[in-house]
């Protein structure tokens, strides 16, 4: 424990309390950072957070919706109180409102976006003031494979896509201040929620699984390992760019 490379780094991670989100915290914490958690999950964060103190590590849980901006802002004066300096932004938040285009729904089409886009513009635009004050600065967007096209997903899709665009851009904007921004695409990852809607054993998984090169579905920590290579020094020279952590899928876009 802190001994890691990133050692004496301070992390926040949004939708903390589970999946790719807790899996990243965990493996922060390993690295020797201190993680605060965003969740909307109250006891779900406080919980994540309880464990990663028990394994010794620097953990804050926070319940903050980030589609709130006063939320988000009083959630990094939390962050900046307990830690004193912000580091790294893990934009992994998400919700996603499977359905066909005509079946969209109006009310769901903007809850989507408020999570999935304007959250993290809330986000990203709350840390900025401190990581411009130190010159240095990771911010890692998660998106999505679905942002290349995948049927049901036509809002999901949508925000995880504009977040490669406004990847880009801060990326541009930020180089200055020695703040690189990235974007991660997870392909199928199994998360609870991936597990839950699609068991292992199904015919389902199975199709899944056949349409991916490798032959099995990603693990959170296939992605919480990515992502702590972009949020640490050994990524320096990486900024605006969009990667696919999918098994191949996307390689030829394979249909799943």
């Amino acid at each position: 424990m802190n001994q890691g490379r990133l050692k004496d780094k301070v992390a926040i991670i949004t939708g903390g309390s589970k999946g790719i989100g807790k899996a990243t915290a965990t493996k922060m914490v390993k690295e020797g950072a201190s993680v605060a958690l965003l969740d909307i999950l109250a006891q779900e964060v406080s919980r994540t957070a309880d464990e990663l103190k028990a394994m010794g590590g620097k953990a804050l849980g926070i319940n903050a919706d980030i589609t709130h901006k006063e939320q988000v802002a009083q959630a990094v004066e939390q962050t900046l109180a307990q830690f004193g300096r912000v580091d790294i932004l893990v934009n992994n938040a998400g919700i996603v409102k499977p359905a066909m285009l005509e079946d969209v729904q109006d009310g769901d089409w903007d809850e989507v976006v408020n999570v999935n886009l304007k959250g993290t513009f809330f986000c990203t635009r709350a840390v900025l003031a401190a990581m411009k004050k130190n010159r240095y600065g990771k911010i890692i967007n998660i998106g999505s494979r679905a942002s290349l096209g995948k049927e049901l997903r036509t809002v999901y899709g949508a925000t995880k896509a504009a977040l490669i665009g406004v990847t880009r851009t801060w990326a541009l904007e930020l180089a200055q201040y020695n703040i690189n921004v990235n974007y991660i695409g997870p392909g199928p990852i199994a998360t609870e929620l991936f597990l839950a809607a699609n068991p292992m054993e199904s015919p389902r998984t199975k199709a899944i699984i056949a349409g991916i090169p490798l032959k099995r579905v990603g693990q959170p920590e296939d992605v919480a390992n990515l992502v702590s290579f972009l949020a640490s020094d050994e990524s320096s020279f990486i900024t605006g760019q969009a990667v696919f952590i999918c098994g191949g899928l996307t390689v030829g876009l394979v249909h799943y």
